[in-house]
């Protein structure tokens, strides 16, 4: 058997049979895993609480043929349990683990960024840092950017000509200009592009300023070019409640 360790976060539990459960997870050098913990259902498991969703853990587990056995769980900090108390913050979490599990497509591909950006937003949201809507869409905006996807904010993506421009198009890649623009092109607030540049960058004071029509527009926009690249919308974002 082959014994390794690593740093994760729990994305997501299923039940296996009568008292295991498989533990999708994130990690900081395997990437996306499955493991199976055995017993883990029963009341009187030694670590069964600290593998619930959101979960940031230190894991030891062996190499099985089919999943990977959770051997030994230690705690670094059950973000989960934080944020289950509040329901705006909890179906954010929930999109986020789930936005990154997709974005983790092939198993045991290293994904370090992936997982840096999930803990740091797990934090930011049971920290209140910021407004819980914005950490979920800087998220997805920077998700997006890890897997080549990245809108374009300040020049036309199609042109390169330099902006701002006032056309955004989900087929064109983001920023569009007038010569470029596809058909259907979206027409949002300059302020609502500033805003989303500014979520990508880390600018956090001037997106904390930025007025709430703005913050609307820009969440629709994320979600739709979220959806367009993964070609189905996440099962846990309509459930967001938006502030």
């Amino acid at each position: 058997m082959s014994l390794y360790r690593d740093e994760a976060i729990v994305l997501r539990t299923q039940k296996l049979g009568e008292a295991d459960r498989i533990i999708t997870m994130l990690t900081r050098e395997h990437g996306r895993i499955r493991g199976v913990a055995k017993g883990v259902r029963r009341t009187m498991s030694k670590f069964g609480a600290r593998l619930e969703p959101g979960s940031h853990i230190d894991i030891q587990m062996y190499t099985g043929k089919t999943f990977d056995t959770i051997t030994q769980v230690e705690a670094v900090m059950n973000y989960g349990e934080m944020l289950t108390h509040d329901y705006q913050q909890w179906t954010i979490a929930s999109a986020i683990l789930e936005t990154a599990e997709r974005f983790t497509a092939q198993e045991y591909e290293p994904a370090l960024q992936e997982f840096q950006l999930v803990v740091g937003a797990m934090k930011a949201l049971s920290e209140n840092r910021y407004d819980s809507s914005l950490i979920l869409d800087a998220f997805l905006l920077r998700s997006l950017a890890i897997g080549g996807y990245a809108p374009s904010m300040s020049q036309c993506s199609r042109c390169e000509k330099p902006g701002p421009h006032r056309y955004f198009s989900l087929v064109g890649g983001g920023s569009v200009c007038m010569d470029c623009r596809p058909s259907a092109s979206a027409t949002p607030a300059p302020e609502t592009l500033e805003l989303m540049g500014d979520l990508i960058s880390g600018n956090w004071d001037r997106a904390q300023n930025s007025e709430l029509r703005f913050r609307r527009e820009a969440s629709g926009l994320v979600a739709a070019y979220l959806q367009w690249h993964l070609e189905r919308g996440l099962r846990s974002l309509p459930m967001v409640e938006r502030a």
